[in-house]
């Protein structure tokens, strides 16, 4: 056989085989086609659901944050109103303090005035050094342990007359020009707890 010849029936052989192959191929493409097209809905469906529960998820965590935010808000609230609290009965409970410590005081004023009294008498009236020196000891140690306190003597005899601090109980005429509308004299002393008046200063005031 011949070279050529037997080139021809090689060629021959493989046609059929070939065409084999590709009959297989096609049969295995729309296979594959048929199987990609039923597969589609089920990946679909697959992705409808995981949108589905990420937008679940995503809706949840806004919520929470939401609740987290609001609590946020009424814990910075309450703790508003605590400090609030706090404050205020602190407040309080000074102002009780203060007003009992005032009432204190104010019932020790009369004992002031009553040594004020006894030791202008002594000083006008008595020879007896030891009576004078008594008395102005006590005075001076009562009155020492009251400014602690916050105690002050209001000044008022030579001052202007102020009705911030002077309670004027008569006027007395005065000569001079420059005396008028001056505290002339003190009938009773005035006194301030802390800066604030608790008892004015009963005074004569020179017209």
């Amino acid at each position: 056989m011949s070279k050529k010849n037997k080139e021809v029936n090689n060629k021959e052989q493989e046609e059929p085989k070939q065409a084999g192959k590709t009959a297989e191929s096609a049969e295995n493409k729309a296979g594959n086609e048929q199987k990609g097209k039923e597969e589609a809905p089920e990946v679909d469906e697959e992705a409808k659901k995981i949108e589905q529960k990420l937008n679940t998820l995503l809706k949840e965590n806004e919520e929470l944050k939401a609740s987290v935010a609001k609590e946020k808000d009424d814990y910075i609230r309450l703790m508003a109103d605590f400090e609030n609290f706090r404050r205020h009965s602190a407040e309080a409970k000074l102002e009780l303090v203060s007003s009992a410590a005032a009432d204190t005081i104010k019932g020790l004023l009369p004992v002031l005035d009553d040594c004020e009294r006894a030791m202008k008498m002594l000083e006008e009236n008595s020879a007896d050094e030891v009576a004078k020196e008594g008395t102005a000891l006590i005075f001076n140690k009562l009155m020492g342990y009251l400014k602690t306190k916050g105690l002050e003597v209001i000044k008022a005899k030579g001052e202007k007359f102020d009705t911030d601090f002077h309670e004027a109980v008569a006027q007395f005429p005065v000569p001079e020009e420059d005396k008028k509308g001056l505290v002339y004299d003190v009938v009773q002393t005035g006194y301030t707890l802390s800066g604030k008046v608790i008892r004015y200063a009963k005074v004569v005031v020179g017209i």
